[in-house]
């Protein structure tokens, strides 16, 4: 992993969740970018589309309503294979700071089931310190997945953002 970036996953990314009986993916890492430039890189399509998804993923479109309540999707192309789809609801818009999501497979495999991604920004010296949790998951596995997929598409904003390689 890319040092620059900063990327780290907090110790009790595997644990579970009391409330939800899950586990939750917590990630934090650090831009080289005011919050207000990170959070429109979240929240704007022609932005998403530059860096969301895994190393060798490309997104084709992505469709926000960006109101609370209002929805959003992602069509996610593989390096090898056919398009897939995610969707979801914004719960919690609080610009530049937080944003908070429902992430849910259209084509899910057996384990997937509807997560929440909570986003939240904050100031530092460097930048911005951006911190993720999602969750809950059914199983190890399908967390994993996820942890490999954030950090890539956190290494591609920090690119994107001119402060990573």
């Amino acid at each position: 992993m890319d040092e620059a970036i900063g990327n780290e996953a907090t110790g009790n990314e595997a644990a579970g969740n009391e409330e939800t009986g899950g586990l939750v993916l917590n990630l934090e890492c650090t831009l080289a970018a005011r919050s207000e430039e990170v959070f429109r890189m979240l929240t704007e399509s022609a932005e998403l589309m530059k860096w969301w998804g895994p190393q060798g993923f490309i997104i084709p479109s992505a469709e926000l309503n960006l109101t609370e309540g209002g929805r959003y999707r992602f069509s996610m192309t593989p390096p090898e294979g056919e398009p897939f789809h995610l969707s979801g609801e914004f719960l919690e818009i609080d610009p530049p700071w937080r944003l908070v999501y429902t992430f849910r497979w259209e084509e899910p495999a057996p384990d997937d089931r509807e997560t929440v991604v909570d986003l939240s920004l904050g100031s530092t010296g460097e930048g911005t310190r951006l911190v993720l949790a999602q969750g809950p998951f059914l199983t190890e596995e399908r967390l994993a997945l996820h942890r490999n997929g954030w950090t890539e598409s956190f290494e591609k904003l920090q690119a994107v953002l001119g402060g990573g390689s």
